[in-house]
């Protein structure tokens, strides 16, 4: 079983609107950890997501996809607390930005004997980022649980999805970030992740430095429009967008990313630590174009609504 780690929240997508009211707001279940369970869930994996919910009502529009998918919510029972909120704007471009409202809220109701209680017997791997390294005290909670998981020889991969208006201090934030990165096997980030965590460096400079961390095997960074590249110590690859039909919105795009190449990377049997980092470039190749047809295809849509394999698998063969 996939277990993916971290939060779930509702997206309250604004829109202009004329007159006194100013913005019209159309809620839409979304958090990066949520959206990548979903997709993998949708392109047929087992499926678990480790993240209370909540039992308001934002909390059944959380629930009802995941259940679509068949994706387990591992944790039982609803939490009191409300769900997490963004509001999300967008640029001319298309691309979103946000604010948060997550003090109290059901995806920090947790408790290292809570979350350890919840974990399966098995995990395939286990998908963490998002929200994990913001709160000293959720990062210490976290780190023992991906502590855990990685002491069974389990694969990790990580997606920290880095969110400035959420960090306070950004030097402590990154230093629990790196604490997360020191434990994962596949590292996937976005160039405007690495230009935040370290200034000025080339795109290389940067996959040599993560594929120097203690565990790394993989490394996939996303750059928007430009598609994405893969690198491991025997080759590297690249990958061009998938442009859909109907474009809706980028929102998801990534997270959809990561869940296929975790889906590439279970069908190649390399899910097991010590594997990915024996892929050369043709299956590099080959992965990430799975990832990058899934995103694509989710980005027919306004909000995350990945697509199923069915679909994904018609664009890699057409």
């Amino acid at each position: 079983m996939f277990v993916v780690a971290g939060e779930s929240l509702i997206d309250l997508v604004a829109a202009p609107q004329a007159g006194p009211r100013g913005l019209e707001m159309t809620a839409h279940a979304g958090g990066s950890p949520y959206n990548c369970a979903l997709a993998l869930g949708k392109l047929g994996n087992r499926t678990g997501f480790l993240c209370p919910i909540s039992k308001d009502s934002f909390g059944e529009m959380l629930a009802a996809p995941l259940d679509a998918a068949g994706v387990d919510q591992l944790i039982a029972g609803r939490s009191a607390c409300n769900t997490t909120l963004a509001v999300v704007t967008r640029n001319d471009k298309g691309l979103p930005s946000y604010a948060f409202y997550r003090q109290g809220t059901a995806e920090r109701d947790i408790s290292v004997d809570r979350l350890r209680a919840a974990l399966p017997d098995t995990i395939s791997a286990f998908q963490i980022g998002g929200f994990l390294p913001i709160e000293p005290e959720d990062a210490e909670i976290w780190l023992e649980i991906v502590g855990d998981v990685a002491a069974r020889g389990c694969l990790i991969s990580i997606d920290p999805n880095v969110r400035p208006r959420l960090i306070s201090d950004f030097p402590a934030y990154k230093a629990r970030l790196e604490r997360f990165l020191d434990l994962a096997h596949v590292i996937k980030v976005s160039d405007e992740d690495l230009e935040l965590l370290e200034p000025g460096r080339t795109l290389d400079a940067h996959a040599s430095g993560l594929l120097a961390r203690p565990n790394a095997e993989l490394v996939v960074v996303t750059m928007g429009e430009k598609g994405a590249r893969a690198f491991t110590t025997r080759g590297e690859a690249s990958a061009p967008v998938h442009s859909p039909d109907v474009m809706g919105d980028t929102v998801g795009a990534g997270d959809s990313l990561m869940a296929g190449v975790l889906t590439a990377l279970a069908d190649r049997d390399a899910l097991r630590p010590g594997v990915p980092g024996t892929l050369d470039g043709l299956a590099l190749t080959e992965i990430l174009r799975f990832g990058t047809v899934t995103a694509g295809l989710n980005c027919a849509h306004v909000g995350c609504n990945p697509p199923g394999r069915a679909e994904v698998d018609a664009i890699i063969s057409g």
